[in-house]
């Protein structure tokens, strides 16, 4: 149970994030499995993972995006607002709400960026080559979700804030609806 109620919307929305990085984990870990998922090397062959440490590479860098993904949740349920009980000597402290908001901020600004960049050249001639346009369908189609994993982070960190620092909508006039007054005068 959390401090303050959470949106049922948040809630929904912190369960979705984890789901817009799983196709991408899958798609890669068919790479891992010995498909070339349609992808080309330089010489125009498909293309293979070439080693055991880079097959690891990519299943870790799969393993943790979702983790990454997963703390999302941090934003709705109350392991958000006080560090769980098992964490030795922090267990059972509020979380200040900033020491959330900020990392969360700069997390989903740096998910805009990094997937802004990576999306460049999708539709230009500068893209990864493949086998065909079915599999390169596949490909945009299982990244293209991980350019909402940002946005929906920072939108989940804005409700985050509402809720933890009490901030609600004030009406443009300045005045409170309680208030009564005109303005503030």
């Amino acid at each position: 149970m959390t401090e303050n109620p959470v949106p049922r919307w948040a809630d929904r929305l912190a369960h979705v994030v984890p789901l817009l990085v799983l196709p991408s984990g899958l798609w890669r870990l068919g790479l891992v499995a010995g498909s070339s998922m349609g992808m080309l090397d330089d010489s125009g062959r498909p293309a293979r993972v070439e080693s055991v440490w880079q097959g690891a590479y990519i299943v870790c860098l799969s393993l943790f995006s979702e983790a990454v993904a997963l703390t999302a949740f941090g934003m709705v349920k109350r392991w958000g607002e006080v560090v769980p009980g098992w964490i030795p000597w922090l267990g059972g402290r509020r979380v200040a709400p900033y020491a959330a908001i900020v990392p969360a901020t700069l997390g989903a600004l740096s998910l805009i960026a990094i997937w802004t960049y990576g999306f460049r050249d999708v539709f230009s001639g500068n893209f990864i080559p493949f086998s065909s346009d079915a599999a390169a369908a596949l490909m945009i189609s299982c990244y293209a979700p991980l350019q909402l994993w940002g946005p929906a982070l920072l939108v989940l960190t804005w409700a985050y804030w509402r809720r933890r620092t009490g901030r609600t909508h004030q009406p443009l006039s300045g005045r409170s609806p309680a208030s009564g007054s005109a303005g503030g005068v």
